[in-house]
C-alpha cells in the first residue's frame, strides 16, 4: 500500500482503520501531541500560513505537495515505504531467513529501546529550535526552519506508531513519555546529550542540521537494514524527508561563508574585529562553531567499543550503513577494526573485534561524509580567493563518551594536559563572547526577498519558486 489515506483523522498508509483498537489508541495520543506542539513547537508562529511540503505518497517520484498551511493544521501522519514480500535478513546470525513482520519475543526489549532512543531525538530538535523563528534572517530561512520542525514532528509519529502497534502497554507508556521529556529539562531531559544542548542562534542551527541531522541519516540508514521489517520500512521513508534537513545546514553555512568572503574582499581584510564591525561572522568563529557541533555529534554514535552494538548487529536489529553494498560475510565474527586509545599520553590505534566496534564503524562513515561537505564549504572560500580553510577536528577532540571521554586532545590530535587545554580552549570552541556576537546579529528579517547582512541569498528558491516568493503569510 503506497498511497496515503488523507480522509482519516490520522493520515496513513498502514490501513489504520482496519485495526480499531490501534486507531483509538493513536487518536487518544494525538491531542497530547498537539498540546505538546502548541507548548513546545515554534514560538509565536502558530497562526502563520507557511509554504510547506506534505507527503502525499511514499513513491520516489512526486511524493510531496507544496502549499501554504498553518502549522497546527499540518497533517502529521504514519507513512511506511512499500513492503517487499521477498525481503530476507541479510546480516547477523539469522542471515537468509525471512524478515520479521512482528517483534520477536527475545528481541522486544532491545527493539523497543532502539525505537524509543530514535523517537526521543525527533521532538527534542523541535524544542531546541523553538525560539529561532523570532530571529530568522529571511522568509526563505524561516520557511525552511518550519519545514524541518514539522517533519521532525512527523518522525516522532513514525516511532510512536511502531511503539503502539508492536509493543503493547509498554509501548504506549513509552510513547507517552516521549512527550513528557523535554530538551534541557533538569528533571526529565532528553536521552542523548546533544539533544539537551541549546540551539541559540542560526549559525548553530545550520551546524546542527548539517552535523546532527547527518547523524540522523546514518542512524536511520543502519535501522533501514533491520530485520524487523516495519522499522526498516519506516526509517526508509524518513530518510526521504531527512535529506532536506541536511541541505538546510549545508547550504546555510555555505551562504554564511559566501557573505563573509564578499565582505573580506570588499574591505580587503582578514581581521575578525573589522569583519565583526562590518556585521558578518569571521571565519575563526565559524571554525569554532564547527568544532563544537562536530565533536558533540560524533559522541551520538556511542562508545567506541560496545557489547550492545554487537548484540544489535548479530541479532539482526541494526545493520551498518549501506550493509547491502558491503562485500564481507555480514556476520563479522572473525573480523577486526581499529579504534583509538591513549597510552602513556599518546593516542594509538588498537585492533578489536569488529562486532564490538560497530559504533566506531558508523562514526567513521559519518566522518567521511561530513568531511566531503566541509570540502564543499571550502570551495566557496576558494572561489572567492580566500586562503582560509575550514577543517574537522581530530576524532578525539572534545569527547565526552567512550574511552576518549575526559582526555584533552587538540584539534590536530595532540594529547594535552588540563593546563594546556585551558590555555587554548578559547581558540578551539565558541567563547561566551563569540556566542554574544553571533546573537547580536540575529535581528528578524521577514520582507520577501530580503536577507540579513550576515548571510547571502540562496541560489534558487524552494520548489523553484522565486527568491522573493511569499513563503510566509503572517496574517
Amino acid at each position: 500500500m503506497s498511497g496515503i489515506n488523507y480522509s482519516e483523522k490520522i493520515p496513513n498508509n498502514v490501513n489504520l482503520s482496519g485495526d480499531r483498537a490501534l486507531q483509538r489508541a493513536l487518536e487518544h495520543w494525538q491531542p497530547n501531541y498537539l498540546q505538546w506542539w502548541q507548548e513546545m513547537g515554534p514560538e509565536a508562529a502558530q497562526n502563520f500560513d507557511v509554504y510547506l511540503r506534505t507527503a502525499v505518497s511514499v513513491q520516489p517520484d512526486g511524493w510531496a505537495h507544496f502549499d501554504h498551511v498553518k502549522m497546527p493544521d499540518y497533517r502529521w501522519g504514519i507513512f511506511l515505504a512499500p513492503q517487499d514480500g521477498s525481503r530476507k535478513i541479510h546480516f547477523g546470525e539469522n542471515i537468509g531467513r525471512d524478515v520479521w513482520q512482528d517483534a520477536p519475543g527475545e528481541h522486544r526489549a532491545n527493539l523497543r529501546r532502539i525505537i524509543v532512543t530514535q523517537g526521543d531525538t525527533e521532538p527534542a530538535s523541535v524544542e531546541q529550535q523553538r525560539h529561532l523563528g523570532l530571529t530568522a534572517p529571511s522568509q526563505y530561512d524561516l520557511r525552511n526552519l518550519f519545514q524541518v520542525n514539522v517533519e521532525e514532528g512527523r518522525h516522532l509519529w513514525a516511532m510512536v506508531y511502531l511503539l503502539h502497534r508492536y509493543f503493547g502497554r509498554d509501548g504506549r507508556e513509552e510513547a507517552d513519555a516521549l512527550l513528557q521529556r523535554n530538551s534541557g529539562d533538569e528533571d526529565s531531559p532528553r536521552i542523548l546529550g546533544a539533544f539537551n544542548e541549546k540551539t541559540p542562534d542560526w549559525l548553530a542551527f545550520y551546524m546542527f542540521t548539517y552535523f546532527t541531522d547527518r547523524d540522523g541519516k546514518f542512524q536511520l540508514c543502519a535501522l533501514a537494514e533491520s530485520s524487523f521489517d516495519p522499522l526498516a520500512r519506516t526509517t526508509k521513508f524518513m530518510l526521504t524527508e531527512e535529506a532536506h534537513h541536511m541541505f538546510v545546514g549545508e547550504s546555510g553555512v555555505s551562504r554564511v561563508l559566501q557573505r563573509t568572503a564578499e565582505v573580506m574582499n570588499q574591505l580587503k581584510t582578514e581581521d575578525p574585529a573589522a569583519l565583526r564591525a562590518a556585521g558578518v561572522i569571521d571565519l575563526p568563529t565559524i571554525q569554532r562553531y564547527l568544532n563544537f557541533h562536530y565533536s558533540v555529534t560524533i559522541d551520538l554514535f556511542g562508545a567506541d567499543q560496545s557489547s550492545n552494538a554487537a548484540i544489535f548487529y548479530s541479532s539482526g536489529l541494526k545493520g551498518r550503513y549501506e550493509e547491502g553494498k558491503r562485500t564481507d560475510d555480514h556476520v563479522l565474527k572473525n573480523d577486526t577494526y581499529r579504534v583509538l586509545e591513549v597510552v602513556n599520553g599518546q593516542l594509538r590505534e588498537i585492533e578489536v573485534p569488529m562486532l564490538n566496534a560497530l559504533n566506531e564503524v558508523l562514526r567513521d562513515d559519518f566522518i567521511k561524509d561530513s568531511m566531503a561537505g566541509v570540502g564543499r564549504w571550502n570551495k566557496v572560500l576558494e572561489k572567492n580567493g580566500i586562503a582560509f580553510r575550514l577543517q574537522v577536528p581530530h576524532k578525539a577532540f572534545n569527547r565526552r563518551i567512550g574511552t576518549l571521554a575526559g582526555i584533552r586532545v587538540s584539534p590536530e590530535g595532540t594529547v594535552l594536559s588540563e593546563e594546556q587545554w585551558k590555555a587554548h580552549e578559547h581558540e578551539w570552541l565558541p567563547t561566551p563572547e563569540d556566542r554574544a556576537f553571533v546573537a547580536s546579529l540575529m535581528g528578524r528579517v521577514v520582507e520577501p526577498g530580503k536577507f540579513a547582512n550576515w548571510i547571502a541569498p540562496p541560489v534558487i528558491g524552494v520548489n523553484r519558486q522565486p527568491i522573493n516568493f511569499e513563503y510566509i503569510r503572517f496574517n
